[in-house]
């Protein structure tokens, strides 16, 4: 039996324990009831020789099985303990971070390795991108790519013969001529959207608008459920706010907020959901210094929540699952790298309505 990294431990050759080791870091990752059958013994008997392994370092105990956790034996890294997972993201300082942070912790506790790199909103083409990613060692990616126009075709193109395994995070994508599902892992929009209209409603209001960042991808999911949560509760979405506001880097941000207030006045809306938090924030100034009182004249609920509570008043606040996403995408990618025949899982995660001083019950 060729050496292990911890070869002063091992078990002697012809053990129970050396068969288990063997098919551990010959494969990466065992199940006991498959490894039992295939050795013509019991799980018990499998399970003890993990047990042992386990107490000696020399493999990790996961739920139903084992894992590695050094390199293989035949001197390849060990899938998925010690491979190196390539991580793109679409900005380096919103959002993403917190999402790199729970990818972090989750491959730490695996035994991986991240590489991060960003790129850019609706960049033209991101392979190039995947491609050196892959170059410096990546064995499986984690990507939120742009899905988009041309840019989004030529990626459906790549992802439909990746040379390597891929999870999607906040994204989803059907690639090649059967249409076959990418893995992913995406914020369940719709749950945190009609958990923020079902809030207000119960709040007492029945006019509840909307306003979204034109640049968000999540902008036309968000509004899709809105339509959907304001049907749930017999609201009429075409008798209030309805807007898609500019960047907050164009000239046109300011006017947009100014309008989006003028049709709050115009149409009577009582409450509003904001995507992203600097909308939102400046949203209760602007309004603020035209007399309205947030809450009371108009409560604002923002769905991002990664500054929200600094805000005067709070702002209650839809939040996305950011380390649970990037943590969940890791798992996924680690069974996709341990296992390649697989089920595609598809996950979807909940956010988490957090409720602070921008909403309240409309002024009579």
């Amino acid at each position: 039996m060729a050496q292990t990294s911890n070869e002063g431990r091992r078990p002697p050759v012809g053990s129970r324990q050396a068969e288990v080791l063997a098919a551990v870091s010959d494969r990466g990752t065992v199940r006991v009831t498959e490894l039992a059958a295939e050795l013509g013994v019991t799980p018990v008997t499998v399970r003890r020789a993990v047990s042992e392994l386990a107490d000696a370092g020399l493999v990790r105990r996961v739920h139903g099985g084992a894992t590695a956790v050094g390199p293989r034996l035949s001197g390849r890294t060990s899938g998925p303990a010690g491979a190196t997972v390539g991580m793109l993201v679409p900005s380096l300082d919103y959002y993403w971070p917190d999402v790199a942070r729970g990818a972090e912790e989750e491959a730490k506790r695996l035994g991986l390795r991240v590489t991060l790199r960003g790129s850019v909103y609706q960049a033209p083409d991101e392979r190039v991108d995947l491609q050196r990613l892959i170059d410096a060692g990546a064995d499986g990616l984690l990507i939120a790519p742009t899905l988009d126009g041309a840019g989004g075709d030529l990626m459906r193109e790549w992802l439909a013969d990746a040379p390597v395994p891929v999870v999607l995070m906040e994204r989803t994508a059907s690639v090649g001529s059967v249409q076959r599902t990418v893995e992913s892992v995406i914020t369940d929009h719709g749950d945190g959207t009609a958990m923020a209209v079902h809030h207000l409603v119960g709040l007492g209001h029945r006019l509840v608008g909307v306003a979204l960042s034109q640049d968000s991808p999540h902008a036309p999911r968000l509004h899709t459920d809105w339509l959907a949560a304001c049907a749930e509760h017999g609201l009429d979405p075409a008798s209030v706010v309805d807007w898609r506001i500019p960047d907050r880097r164009e000239p046109g941000f300011d006017p947009a907020i100014d309008a989006i207030i003028d049709d709050v006045v115009a149409t009577g809306t009582t409450a509003l959901l904001v995507h992203s938090d600097p909308e939102a924030i400046r949203l209760i100034q602007r309004a603020e210094e035209r007399g309205l009182r947030v809450p009371g004249d108009l409560s604002i609920v923002s769905y991002d929540d990664q500054v929200a509570a600094m805000s005067a008043p709070a702002l209650t606040a839809v939040r996305p699952p950011r380390r649970t996403i990037g943590r969940t995408a890791v798992g996924l990618l680690a069974a996709r790298m341990a296992d390649a025949g697989r089920p595609v899982h598809r996950v979807m995660v909940s956010p988490t309505l957090m409720v602070r001083d921008s909403s309240g019950p409309p002024r009579v």
